[in-house]
């Protein structure tokens, strides 16, 4: 088949969605299938660095990428996402799809403009859309009285988990099958003999929980020797954020936005991963890639985590309590046995459950039935 893949946000950026897309697009491509993306790309220059406050990827375009269009910072369910809204990106979509003929389009949070909303406007083919969000989701209220009438062109709707088909059929009510994200998992991956370290992943957004793993820092790096590894975290906004916090610096080390493979690199030599989320969380991306290097995880107790973590790979604390993260963090690396076994548990589990052959598998399947 020959399959769009439309994305609201810019490649420029790291992000959830922009990530499960590219990688959507290569295990389908290895199932023999033609996959183009239609997203958004923001080349470096004074244009952009007026726009983003934050660094992001301006190097060339892979291949099998359509840029469409600028991105601005949009705050939207306790995130901070590059939504494109450029008016360019209207003829550059209605081209696009002239000119590639897709057999089927597969848009990512499709009630969001203007990529999305103009793709399912202008679409020939079937539409199998993809939600991703959870929470009250309140800018879709004002989004379904303008383009709702729209998601009547959406032949099979799919979200990632349970949470995320409650919050979308809050304001859209019908039938949504839930498909996980896919995360990519090294073919090896060994437990033991790890760097005495900790990985956080995740952009400077409030939900993300950053604020409470600093706080929690000085006492697991006094307890432990411990270093802590930021990824996805720009460096400057980490400067002002703990320029208020005032928390002792000692063992961080800021990576800023790295590469799919150093991120799998330092979650693979790493010897707990931390997810520190307040919520929000629709699935727990980082959680099940930390699984998949056999890296235990110590996370917050929220729906979108608590959903696939096992109780032999996981521990839960209560969101925003820095104490509880820290003593899980400390037990957890004082037991290397314990830990090892963690890694193990839930490698297995990621394997099982989450490799993005399988989820290609089944998207497969869904695209077959929505051309039939």
């Amino acid at each position: 088949m020959k399959i769009g893949i439309v994305v609201p946000f810019s490649w420029s950026y790291w992000g959830g969605v922009v990530e499960h897309a590219e990688h959507q697009a290569a295990a389908l491509r290895r199932r023999g299938h033609d996959v183009k993306i239609l997203m958004g790309n923001d080349p470096p220059g004074l244009l952009t660095r007026l726009l983003h406050p934050r660094s992001g990827r301006h190097e060339e375009l892979p291949e099998g990428i359509i840029p469409v269009g600028r991105s601005v910072v949009v705050p939207a369910n306790g995130s901070l996402p590059n939504i494109v809204l450029s008016p360019s990106c209207i003829p550059r979509i209605r081209r696009a799809l002239a000119e590639e003929q897709f057999d089927v389009l597969h848009l990512h949070e499709p009630m969001t403009p203007a990529i999305c909303v103009m793709a399912l406007s202008t679409a020939r083919c079937p539409v199998v859309a993809t939600w991703h969000a959870h929470g009250q989701l309140e800018w879709l209220r004002f989004g379904r009285y303008f383009w709702g009438f729209l998601m009547e062109r959406i032949d099979v709707r799919i979200a990632v988990s349970p949470m995320a088909a409650e919050s979308a059929s809050r304001w859209h009510p019908g039938d949504y099958r839930v498909i996980p994200n896919g995360v990519l998992i090294p073919e090896q991956a060994d437990p033991t003999d790890r760097d005495n370290t900790v990985v956080f992943v995740g952009r400077h957004d409030h939900r993300k929980g950053l604020p409470v793993l600093l706080r929690a820092w000085p006492e697991i790096h006094r307890r432990t020797g411990a270093r802590l590894r930021l990824i996805g975290t720009d460096p400057l906004q980490y400067r002002l954020l703990n320029a208020r916090l005032r928390v002792d610096e000692a063992g961080i080390d800021v990576l800023g936005i790295v590469t799919n493979d150093v991120r799998t690199r330092e979650l693979s030599r790493a010897k707990v991963a931390v997810a520190p989320s307040l919520g929000g969380e629709s699935f727990g991306l980082v959680v099940v890639e930390a699984f998949g290097c056999a890296t235990p995880v110590v996370a917050s107790d929220i729906p979108g985590y608590a959903a696939v973590v096992t109780p032999e790979a996981a521990v839960l604390v209560p969101p925003g309590d820095a104490d509880a993260l820290a003593a899980a963090v400390v037990d957890v690396l004082a037991d290397e046995e314990r830990r090892v076994e963690m890694g193990r548990a839930g490698r297995e589990h990621a394997l099982a459950s989450y490799a993005w052959d399988d989820i290609a598998r089944r998207l497969e399947g869904v695209y077959e039935e929505a051309c039939a």
